[in-house]
């Protein structure tokens, strides 16, 4: 049985670290089209200086996502759930992202603010684990 929630642990620290990479993966892309496409910059300085802000608040909230990942994970495992397909559910995860971040900076008006993203985005991260996570079989 120890070993049974060793295993699952396992599975999710790897979905966790996974679901993480995906996110900053999705937000380094929408950090370029924004700094290309829709940022206003006169000079270069000012283009690297868009690019890096973008980027360092999307590795933030990739690591936020992470962590609710991993602990929605380990509340699963502890409640003798595994996590089964984690590499698609890491994928929804970045998915999820790009859209929702790629909708808000196309359409400003979707843009709910700073505290509902943060909210909606640890959801939806709550939602796709729970999603991917099933009954483990009990050994005869």
């Amino acid at each position: 049985m120890a070993s049974d929630t060793g295993d699952r642990m396992r599975i999710v620290i790897g979905y966790a670290l996974w679901a993480t990479l995906c996110a900053a993966a999705a937000g380094l892309a929408l950090s370029l089209i924004h700094t290309w496409f829709f940022s206003s910059h006169a000079s270069a300085p000012e283009f690297w200086r868009t690019l890096f802000e973008d980027v360092a608040t999307t590795v933030g909230i990739a690591a936020g996502q992470g962590a609710v990942a991993l602990v929605s994970g380990s509340v699963l495992a502890q409640l003798g759930r595994g996590l089964h397909a984690t590499v698609l559910l890491g994928l929804l995860v970045g998915v999820f992202d790009f859209v929702m971040n790629f909708l808000q900076m196309a359409v400003p008006r979707t843009e709910l603010g700073w505290v509902p993203d943060l909210i909606i985005l640890a959801a939806v991260t709550i939602a796709i684990t729970a999603f991917g996570s099933r009954s483990a079989a009990v050994a005869p």
